[in-house]
């Protein structure tokens, strides 16, 4: 098992690699791609698709692919609006095929919208910024650094239970020592790429924190649905959702931080 998932994320690091330092078209195909995988692992725990692919999630894939191509127009000014359109094709589905569908399923996709296909699409939003070759692996230097740190303080000294019913192994040590190991990394990655030691600290800390929050989330769903991976597409790790948890919510925040921060 342990072999298993260790090769998968060599390969996960490799695909990360080609597809971030590609960008542009490369990198937006890419998310896109993996934002209905994960949307789709996602419909399936909350009840949306069933054995057949249905119409309401059609309409669900359908707003994820506007809002999209949304980022080609320009995110700032078109990216709310495709997010309302997306709302409205959902609820026409809702509306005009009434009582096929019951309310939970319908916010439960427009949830997936938002949830999978927005958040992760602050990657390719953060890769566009100015020197954002170099901010966008803050993303992932603070989610896996974070869980990587948090396991190895956690192993050796953890003892107060962090989230003793949703997640009964996590520690406060740990998240303490997550915190600090991804703040640490944000400063070697900063003298390595000659970037702002303190603000990217800063964002990497911050960042850590979140994304405790993204896994957490994603643990507290699978327990509500009764499931233990999202999906079996990436050996040893389970699905998208399962891999990309932290990401998910890392993505904005690191954005939204590095241009307050940075100035950018």
């Amino acid at each position: 098992m342990f072999k298993t998932r260790l090769i998968s994320g060599i390969l996960l690091v490799i695909a990360a690699l080609l597809t971030i330092i590609s960008g542009n078209y490369v990198l937006f195909v890419t998310l896109l791609c993996v934002s209905l995988l994960g949307m789709q692992e996602l419909y399936k725990a909350m009840g949306v698709h069933k054995e057949q692919t249905e119409f309401l999630e059609l309409a669900g894939y359908l707003g994820a692919i506007l809002y999209y191509v949304s980022l080609l127009l320009g995110f700032e000014r078109y990216g709310t609006m495709a997010i309302l359109i997306a709302l409205i094709l959902i609820m026409f589905v809702y509306v005009f095929s009434y009582p096929k569908y019951n309310a939970d399923q319908v916010m439960a996709t427009f949830f997936g919208v938002v949830y999978v296909a927005v958040m992760l699409s602050f990657i390719l939003l953060t890769r566009n910024l100015p020197d954002g070759k170099f901010i966008v692996w803050l993303i992932f230097l603070c989610s896996w650094g974070c869980d990587t740190c948090a396991y190895c303080v956690g192993m050796l000294i953890g003892k107060h239970k962090m989230a003793p019913v949703l997640s009964p192994k996590k520690s406060i040590e740990g998240a303490v020592g997550g915190v600090v190991g991804a703040a640490l990394l944000g400063v070697i990655y900063a003298a390595a790429t000659h970037g702002a030691m303190l603000e990217y600290a800063v964002i990497c800390g911050v960042g850590a924190l979140i994304s405790m929050v993204g896994d957490l989330a994603a643990s507290a769903i699978k327990r509500n649905q009764g499931i233990k991976d999202y999906g079996k597409l990436i050996p040893g790790h389970g699905g998208i959702l399962d891999r990309f948890d932290s990401v998910i919510f890392t993505a904005p925040v690191i954005y939204y931080l590095a241009k307050m921060i940075l100035g950018l």
